[in-house]
């Protein structure tokens, strides 16, 4: 999960003693590798250990790892960021990410689960037809992946190198390789099961970060809530308007209906994010998949309060013209607050866990796209579903390489740039493309291959034109391409055209296509999502 927060500016600023911040980096790094390699000793060349970490994990430690697969470093930096800048419409971000997971573990998570065994695919091929369904949704997992990878690499580059003092390009862009690098070394070595280890520990280490830093906060206020807000309205050039809505967004018709589309690119994408889903067959039954959800919802629930007192925080003792003015922009808002209330050795140990959020989420996603090479294309479709586990694994970790390469490359050539239309696009076609087929799949009887087609390639054609086209790439300063100006639709979020289409193309390809004729297979799905039978024997299969 990233946002329109991501991009970090090149100017030098006060960011602690890179010494310092280097040493704790390296600390985290070595403690998290003997994990990781501990992981390996317990993982086999079974694909079910490679993806799933042999559904080994119960409820509250899948919870955590959810809840550190699904919050990243734009949660924690651009979010309280945003609430320290916009008050009240920053904090949309924070419900909008919070209804999201919702929506997801309630909507789609538990069914999604059930029914499948290692990727989104074996859901949305299970009664169609397994080579094209199998192929379009691998298509779609892996550019969302790549898509939501290159953003990351991209702003790790930017942050870790003003957090380490590091300054020219050539630098930033050995900081990416390195992400690379270790990005590929945690994959390889662990598989899900070092990857969930990762995970779990950034959940701590970002929660447990945010606490200290909010009653610190309220220390260094010298009191709660009510004294935070009124020092947030005392120090803001805005005065009490930063409490209530409209400083972002209702300015004009055109930014509520951007907003519109945001919330809903937010809410749907979330739902359709590979990644995040993948982490429900870690779990060996559907009880601990409930239990999962009860332990992601607290601990996200959590976080984003945190963030409201981190962001107002912000505004009261840093202060909004310090942020804008430091390198980070509004991303700094929270390391400046963490260097006012707890010194240098506090804010390195906060970078070091905004480095960590980086890091568990491109090792996340790392492996869900190697699970829908290996799993997706090269089993079920070029080996016809002959191919052995070993073979599956060994294509993985190759795919895992190549993957890590090529967001290398591409988020070394996305540095310095505005990345946030590359986030909006992983949202747009997850939303449009993935969440359409997932929902009609698990619901709806009639629906047919050709609808499964006509709504991923639909809804992925259809969202990579209109962000093409607008306003993210071209023809506004903050733009991949501020130069030029191609733009004609005029929404940063393609979501509001692009998830109505993707609804409305599997309808229309349903109704158009042959039915697939298979009632049998209709029935075990409808049965297996919603009571989650003969899913125990098909994970330790």
């Amino acid at each position: 999960m990233n946002s329109n927060f991501s991009v970090l500016a090149q100017e030098q600023v006060n960011t602690g003693n890179p010494i310092l911040n280097i040493a704790i980096f390296l600390l985290f790094i070595i403690g998290t590798l003997t994990i990781v390699v501990r992981a390996t000793r317990q993982t086999s060349q079974k694909g079910s250990d490679f993806y799933t970490g042999g559904a080994s994990f119960n409820g509250w430690q899948n919870g955590l790892a959810i809840a550190g697969d699904y919050l990243s470093a734009a949660a924690f930096l651009g979010v309280t960021g945003a609430i320290a800048l916009y008050g009240y419409d920053g904090f949309l971000y924070s419900v909008g990410f919070l209804i999201a997971l919702l929506v997801a573990l309630v909507l789609v998570a538990e069914p999604l689960r059930n029914t499948g065994r290692f990727t989104m695919a074996d859901v949305l091929s299970f009664r169609l037809q397994q080579r094209p369904v199998r192929t379009a949704a691998a298509i779609s997992t892996l550019t969302i992946s790549l898509f939501y990878l290159i953003a990351q690499m991209a702003g790790a580059g930017g942050l870790v190198a003003l957090l380490l003092g590091i300054q020219g390009k050539a630098a930033q862009n050995i900081v990416v390789a390195v992400v690379g690098v270790l990005m590929i070394v945690y994959v390889l070595l662990g598989g899900m099961k070092g990857t969930t280890y990762v995970q779990m520990i950034k959940a701590v280490l970002l929660v447990g970060g945010s606490l200290i830093i909010a009653l610190l906060t309220f220390w260094a206020i010298k009191g709660g809530f009510n004294a935070t807000l009124e020092a947030a309205v005392a120090n803001h050039p805005s005065g009490e308007e930063i409490l209530g809505p409209g400083m972002r967004y209702g300015a004009t018709t055109l930014t509520k209906i951007d907003f519109v589309s945001l919330g809903m690119a937010l809410v749907f994408g979330t739902a359709g994010l590979p990644h995040v889903l993948m982490r429900f067959y870690t779990v060996p039954t559907a009880r601990e998949a409930r239990r999962s959800v009860t332990w992601t919802i607290a601990i996200v629930a959590l976080f984003f309060l945190l963030t409201v007192v981190m962001g107002y925080g912000a505004a009261a003792l840093v202060g909004p013209d310090t942020i804008k003015a430091a390198p980070g922009g509004v991303n700094s808002a929270v390391l400046l607050l963490s260097a006012e209330v707890g010194g240098p050795i506090f804010m390195a140990v906060i970078s070091a866990i905004a480095f960590a959020t980086i890091l568990a989420v491109v090792a996340g996603l790392a492996i869900t796209a190697s699970a829908s090479v290996a799993h997706d294309i090269y089993n079920s479709v070029i080996r016809n579903g002959e191919a052995t586990e070993e073979e599956q694994v060994r294509v993985s970790r190759i795919t895992v390489v190549v993957i890590g390469v090529l967001a290398i490359v591409l988020g070394i050539g996305a540095m310095g740039q505005n990345i946030a239309f590359l986030v909006a696009l992983a949202f747009g076609i997850a939303g449009a493309a993935n969440l359409p087929t997932i929902i009609y799949s698990l619901n709806w009887k009639r629906f047919n291959t050709t609808g499964a087609l006509c709504s991923i390639y639909g809804g992925l054609i259809i969202s990579l034109v209109l962000i093409t086209f607008s306003p993210a790439v071209s023809g506004a300063p903050t733009a991949m391409f501020p130069n030029a100006d191609f733009a004609w639709f005029p929404l940063t979020n393609p979501a509001i055209v692009a998830i109505p289409a993707g609804f409305l193309l599997g309808i229309i390809g349903t109704l158009i296509g042959k039915p697939d004729n298979l009632p049998k297979k209709a029935a075990e799905m409808e049965v297996r999502s919603l009571t989650g039978v003969g899913v125990e024997k098909a994970v330790s299969h």
